[in-house]
């Protein structure tokens, strides 16, 4: 194994994943706005092009995290340790920012806005507080399911082919949820009604175990993608040509709500797009690049840059940014996108050495924690 695998100090390739799907998801919610300013149909088709790009971020997070934390986990799978660990470096900050997007800013509520107490609570849970809340709703159940994921490698180490029957079967599975979403929620007669299930874990299954065998099997991984990266990356155009026809089948104004997740083109563009990801981690943690210790750094900000991002982005939105990108699309987009990005990293890492701060003073005056 190399060093940069084996201790949770280091970089791994999760650290790759979850930057590059932070980095990503923040333009998301700008391109969003940026066609409630009407643009001409060939911005809107910029805009639409430049959306399914990105949209490989919730799958590449979810990847990113089931192969880090069972890489840091197997050693010591004490749930009640692991579960601890979770509530202070995901549980709290997701209930800080929450009730800060709920109670300051309401108004980016998605699908229903609260009126009463229980329907304040239930916006809370579902992830219709923001408009990428939605993800952690989902996340958390993997997190809770870790367990499972764990008895899998295990089960993988006892069985030689336990992995290509764990991916076959997740495949037969997953590919056929994706069918039923198909006829059912997507343009069916529950879209409506059944819209919570792109927030249920088995719509993102296959990227849980995918992450959670690519730990198992890195080794096998690294060889293939070293030798068969190039044939990935014609496979990820190929299926980037293939999800823009289907979002353009629709005709205009673009509705970005037609480019979702849950399709079999979309799925391999986001597999292929995962993978290249993890190329390029390998290729650089095996020079042991400079840049990996940047990435491992900044990685370890990234869930909370991406729970403040809509935050920020609303604040520029707010102040000149709907001015801006009415009148010039392209430059209003780029400047809301590295502002975003700077606050919503600037603020993570700030409120934890500020927190660290206040908690070594705390102890100083001998107040009891």
């Amino acid at each position: 194994m190399p060093e940069s695998q084996s201790n949770s100090n280091m970089t791994d390739v999760g650290d790759y994943l979850k930057l590059f799907a932070c980095t990503a998801v923040m333009l998301q919610t700008i391109l969003v706005f940026a066609l409630t300013t009407h643009p001409s149909n060939q911005v809107q088709i910029g805009i639409g092009v430049a959306y399914n790009l990105v949209k490989f971020t919730a799958p590449a997070f979810i990847f990113g995290i089931l192969y880090t934390t069972i890489r840091t986990s197997s050693a010591s799978p004490d749930y009640r340790t692991y579960l601890n660990t979770q509530w202070h470096a995901l549980l709290i900050p997701t209930i800080w920012w929450t009730s800060i997007y709920l109670l300051m800013m309401p108004g980016v509520q998605q699908v229903d806005h609260y009126q009463t107490l229980g329907q304040f609570i239930w916006q809370f849970i579902n992830g219709n507080a923001a408009p990428h809340l939605w993800y952690n709703t989902m996340m958390l159940q993997f997190i809770v399911l870790m367990p499972l994921f764990l008895q899998l490698v295990k089960w993988c180490q006892a069985n030689p082919y336990g992995g290509l029957i764990a991916l076959s079967v997740t495949a037969l599975v997953y590919f056929g949820w994706l069918w039923l979403y198909d006829r059912l929620v997507f343009h069916g007669p529950y879209m409506t009604h059944w819209y919570l299930l792109d927030r249920f874990f088995l719509s993102f299954i296959i990227y849980g175990i995918g992450g959670t065998l690519t730990w198992h099997y890195h080794h096998l991984v690294a060889q293939f993608l070293q030798h068969y990266w190039l044939l990935l990356l014609g496979v990820a155009c190929g299926s980037f040509y293939w999800i823009n026809l289907e979002l353009f089948h629709f005709g205009l104004p673009v509705k970005l709500t037609n480019a979702i997740y849950y399709k079999p083109s979309m799925t391999i563009y986001d597999l292929t797009i995962i993978l290249l990801i993890l190329a390029i981690a390998f290729h650089q943690i095996r020079q042991r690049l400079a840049i990996t210790r940047v990435v491992h750094y900044l990685a370890g900000f990234a869930y909370k840059a991406f729970l403040s991002n809509v935050f920020w982005q609303q604040i520029y939105w707010l102040s000149f940014g709907k001015t801006l990108v009415t009148r010039n699309p392209i430059v209003g987009m780029i400047v809301i996108y590295i502002g975003t990005w700077i606050l919503s990293f600037g603020s993570a890492i700030g409120i934890h050495f500020g927190w660290q701060r206040l908690l070594t003073w705390i102890k100083k005056i001998g107040i009891p924690l």
